[in-house]
């Protein structure tokens, strides 16, 4: 499912975009904007897969929009424009394509269809064995899995703790889990999985709850529904 923000100062804009969206099961509706500050707030809350993004808006038009949020931070997007002399400065922007106002279906189609086989492509991207697939802003990072100290639900998003930057993903706790290997990544809170190799010291806390210090020294909770995993944690780098 590819979870598209709509982005249009028209109310006749949005809605046309949106029928044309809700008639393909693949696409689901993550939210709607009237203007360019409203967008920017949106994409950085919900982080959408997809974004149709109108290029004049007043105040914060689209490619002002892809400058708040960082072309590296942005969705797969979609230009929505009257005026076709916008298709090169839209490409510029690393935009996927653009549709023209009034909408032509087939034209319509065809960009849909290009939108779904790239985010296939962006899900399918295969992960070696040493690293793991984040897929991030409209592409796919193949972090080493060393480099992964640890991971933290925030809100919508999925924080990625590196030894070297930190990254947001648009995924859940839960599926990361599944996806990860359960000798390395351990879940020690319903929002936060952590990579034992990276666990440096271990202490007992409160009402049956466990501090959890990490390689850069910062410290985790172990609540007490995740009390099992203990032993789990104890890498030769860790002492209770």
């Amino acid at each position: 499912m590819i979870r598209a923000l709509i982005v249009d100062d028209e109310p006749l804009a949005r809605e046309a975009i949106r029928d044309l969206l809700l008639a393909d099961r693949e696409f689901q509706i993550a939210g709607e904007c009237q203007d360019g500050a409203e967008a920017v707030r949106a994409i950085q809350a919900l982080a959408p897969d997809a974004v149709f993004l109108d290029v004049q808006m007043p105040v914060l038009d689209g490619f002002a929009v892809i400058d708040a949020v960082g072309v590296d931070r942005m969705p797969l997007t979609v230009f929505v424009t009257a005026y076709d002399q916008y298709a090169v400065k839209a490409f510029e922007a690393q935009a996927l394509d653009y549709i023209l106002k009034p909408f032509d279906e087939e034209r319509v189609a065809r960009v849909l269809q290009r939108l779904k086989s790239r985010f296939r492509d962006l899900v399918r991207t295969p992960e070696p064995s040493d690293r793991i697939a984040l897929k991030t802003a409209g592409r796919v990072v193949l972090a080493p899995r060393a480099t992964v100290r640890w991971f933290g639900a925030s809100g919508n998003q999925v924080k990625v703790y590196t030894t070297s930057e930190t990254l947001v993903i648009r995924d859940t706790i839960k599926n990361l889990e599944s996806r990860l290997d359960g000798d390395k990544f351990v879940r020690i809170h319903r929002s936060t999985i952590v990579n034992v190799d990276h666990v440096r010291e271990i202490r007992p806390w409160y009402t049956g709850e466990y501090v959890v210090v990490m390689s850069d020294s910062r410290e985790l909770t172990l609540s007490r529904g995740y009390r099992t995993n203990l032993p789990r944690l104890r890498s030769p780098r860790s002492r209770a």
